[in-house]
């Protein structure tokens, strides 16, 4: 579930002193937000790291192009949407094409608990108004480095929310630590680090800052390329200009060719302004956010940048996604095996306090908030039902659109049934059992449960936006003929579109011939990362040998 990546807007107070940039870099400082609860994969326990002291950096840098991924959240150590996934799946998918990523992560509490075998690469005294380490260390085959500084990120539960669910006020500075972290490794500023990275990845705004330290603090000292992969256009990492002072950039940075954006500080304008590529999670999303609607108040500078800019579509962990050998599931089933679907549909209806039925069964696995549709779905839930569907709904978000799904499993509590909050297992239990995933977004960058819709034979309806016009085929008559579709494509956005498609999809699922083609088409679609991978790794490769100044 795709879950709300940081505040587009939050103020911080100016009283902590300036970020200290150790040898060359210290020269050059002086003189100058989310949505539902996040998932660990262990208990977020508040400990600290036990660390080894500074290591060597390694004799033999590890095979392949050095990538260095920069990411807020990464799964399966803490994720709130779907950018944990990507962070999660890019190192392993990378290395079969010559990329040795690793990933630096901010030092929450669910990371350093999760972090096998860590060492101290080094130390930072004044990191932002603290004290701070680098540690490497590895999880789950990943090779890791961590951004340790307690003032900053030791707070349990969702990394960007206290527990007011508002956004923490220095934000502003947690990410900005983040992204200058990111340049001084790029810099070499850490020998006990590892191989310098080439390239930096980086991931939505709370990374953004990095390509602005490089340009300004770097001192014409070697500096690696950068891409900037924007998963979300609506989160920006806008705030006040009051934050100004505790970011450590010179005064000239902060002007309409810097950081500055109508007049407060934009973190993702800064990286779109000053990376060396752009990529978006899909080609037709690459080309929304350049329009006037899509771009967000950004549309005239990516328009500027157009030619940076490039869409590479997500993939998903197809060995984590896989119903022949997913323990998740009741049964397991491959398109061979369809039919034991049955009894993954029979263990969702228990989990959601449904009777056995034998009526096409719709599910959402969604943030719960106007960008997924979700009121759409709730003014059409009463005709659907008519229609003969079910719906069952894990997700949070908007308290106002979870009353109203509430109300309506109230109003047909045989037909719908709603869990607040988020279950990784139930999700693939929901991929497995259900015959259709519902995702009747506004705009979506990508997607990924309609992916794993497609590798469950869970079948999907998407509107026509971005990765979902991108990875679903539409099941018109020409594609039904051709065996080629894959889902239901729908285009206007209001409930009658939303009513219309899942009209379409139930008309279908009462032709089962018809229905057991649609699915097995769309097991059979490439949901994986290969293609997307070897795409990212020519792009970091084109970068690297470039090494072109930054625009100014």
């Amino acid at each position: 579930m795709a879950g709300r990546r940081g505040a587009a807007r939050a103020r911080a107070p100016a009283e902590d002193g300036l970020p200290a940039a150790s040898s060359a870099s210290a020269s050059s400082a002086s003189s100058a937000s989310s949505g539902s609860d996040a998932t660990a994969a262990t208990p977020p326990a508040r400990r600290r790291a036990t660390s080894r002291p500074p290591a060597p950096a390694p004799a033999v840098a590890p095979a392949g192009l050095p990538v260095l991924g920069v990411a807020s959240e990464l799964f399966p150590l803490l994720k709130t949407g779907g950018l944990a996934d990507v962070s999660g799946a890019l190192p392993q998918a990378l290395a079969p094409h010559g990329v040795a990523l690793r990933t630096l992560l901010p030092g929450h509490p669910a990371v350093l608990a999760a972090l096998a075998d860590p060492h101290e690469a080094g130390h930072w005294p004044d990191c932002f108004g603290g004290p701070a380490r680098l540690l490497v260390g590895r999880h789950a085959g990943l090779d890791l480095l961590v951004l340790d500084a307690p003032h900053l990120y030791d707070r349990p539960g969702n990394p960007y929310l206290g527990p007011d669910g508002r956004d923490w006020p220095d934000n502003a500075v947690r990410y900005a630590a983040l992204g200058l972290a990111a340049a001084r490794l790029g810099w070499g500023d850490f020998p006990g680090a590892g191989p310098v990275p080439a390239v930096l990845h980086l991931h939505d705004w709370q990374a953004a800052l990095a390509p602005a330290y490089l340009h300004y603090l770097g001192d014409g000292r070697p500096r690696p390329a950068t891409v900037l992969t924007l998963h979300n256009l609506a989160f920006q990492g806008r705030f006040g200009a009051d934050a100004w002072p505790r970011l450590g950039l010179p005064p000239e940075a902060f002007a309409m060719q810097g950081l500055e954006y109508h007049g407060d500080i934009g973190f993702l304008k800064a990286g779109i302004h000053f990376a060396d590529a752009i990529t978006t999670v899909s080609p037709t999303y690459a080309q929304e956010i350049l329009g006037l609607g899509g771009g967000m108040g950004l549309d005239a500078m990516l328009r500027w940048r157009a030619a940076a800019v490039s869409g590479i579509v997500n993939g998903i962990d197809t060995a984590v996604w896989d119903p022949a050998t997913d323990g998740q599931l009741a049964a397991r089933y491959d398109a061979s095996t369809l039919a034991a679907r049955r009894a993954n549909r029979q263990a969702v209806e228990a989990a959601f306090g449904l009777p056995e039925d034998p009526a096409p069964l719709v599910c959402m696995i969604s943030r719960l908030t106007a960008q997924k549709g979700i009121d759409l779905v709730a003014a059409a839930l009463d005709a659907i039902v008519a229609e003969g569907a079910r719906l069952v709904v894990l997700g949070t978000g908007d308290p106002a659109l979870e009353d109203a799904l509430r109300a309506g499993a109230q109003r047909h509590p045989t037909r719908v049934a709603v869990r607040i909050g988020y279950d990784e297992a139930l999700s693939h239990r929901l991929q497995g059992g259900a015959d259709m995933i519902l995702v009747p977004s506004r705009f979506e960058p990508c997607g990924l449960t309609q992916l794993c819709g497609l590798r469950y034979g869970c079948v999907p309806i998407v509107s026509r936006v971005g990765g979902l016009a991108d990875t679903v085929i539409d099941a018109n008559v020409a594609a039904l003929r051709a065996r080629v579709a894959t889902g239901i494509q729908f285009g206007t956005l209001d409930a009658e579109g939303v009513l219309g498609a899942v009209r379409r999809a139930v008309a279908l699922f009462r032709q089962p011939a018809a229905w057991a083609a649609l699915q097995r088409a769309g097991m059979a679609a490439d949901v994986g990362w290969d293609d997307s991978a070897r795409t990212y790794a020519a792009l970091y490769r084109r970068v690297a040998a470039a090494r072109r100044p930054l625009p100014v």
